[in-house]
């Protein structure tokens, strides 16, 4: 069974952290995998860096540059992670944009995911109906979750059929803007969240765009399997460098 679905099994909220690989060093990347893991991380969202990151805020838009003008690319990237498997059994998962990965062949790229070991892979701006025209079946070859996301402004219709769509989970975007950390979720949000958990959907949601500490992470899985922690993470990063990445995973539960 893929890692993700199994992780989802488990009967505890979902505790997922991003970051962008080559920063805040472009050979980090393998020691943070590792030391979240230690810190009882559940899923990490290895970033991807790219020049036109539309949907991040400025703290991963500033590390996605650094990480760029470190040298990252996705072929040193799947350099970095070959060996990976040997000391890490945590769900991993890609996440960017699709240019980088139509650069790279869709279907070396995800011959490549499966030989790394990664599990699953999220593209917020491939369009549902272009992946299960075009793509599905390669995805589906190579055993890898595609992860679609939702907003508030999705409609019922839309998430029904990216539920009908998925194999895992559902990433729910908490706002209808761009990632970094805020102070907590107004009625706007725990709304969408009722609206959410009453569609009964099929696959789990996992909450992004907003969690920064234990008080928003709970917020946002009172109805929700689990959260995502990105710009926090990485302002972590920014300040400590690798050091003390277990101090932080402590501060969210």
């Amino acid at each position: 069974m893929n890692r993700i679905k199994q992780k989802l099994q488990e009967d505890k909220k979902i505790l997922s952290i991003y970051f962008s690989a080559g920063y805040p060093n472009l050979n980090d990347t393998v020691q943070i995998i590792q030391d979240l893991e230690k810190s009882d991380v559940d899923l990490i969202e290895i970033g991807l860096p790219f020049s036109d990151p539309l949907a991040d805020g400025p703290t991963i838009q500033a590390s996605s540059t650094a990480a760029l003008k470190n040298g990252m690319n996705t072929a040193l990237l799947f350099e970095q992670l070959e060996d990976i498997r040997k000391t890490v059994s945590i769900p991993l998962i890609l996440m960017g944009y699709f240019n980088p990965v139509l650069q790279y062949g869709v279907e070396e790229f995800c011959a490549k995911c499966e030989e790394i070991g990664i599990d699953g892979i999220i593209l917020p701006d491939l369009p549902l109906d272009v992946y299960q025209e075009e793509y599905e079946a390669i995805f589906k070859k190579h055993g890898l979750i595609n992860v679609f996301l939702i907003t508030p402004q999705t409609s019922d219709e839309r998430i029904k059929a990216i539920d009908s769509a998925s194999d895992g989970f559902i990433y729910m975007v908490s706002s209808a803007s761009t990632t970094g950390a805020k102070q907590g979720f107004g009625n706007e949000q725990s709304d969408y969240f009722e609206r959410i958990a009453h569609m009964n959907l099929n696959n789990p949601q996992i909450v992004g765009f907003g969690i920064s500490n234990a008080d928003t992470f709970e917020q946002a899985t009172q109805k929700a399997k689990g959260a995502i922690i990105g710009s926090a993470f990485i302002k972590h990063l920014t300040e400590n460098g690798v050091d003390g990445i277990g101090d932080f995973v402590k501060q969210i539960r």
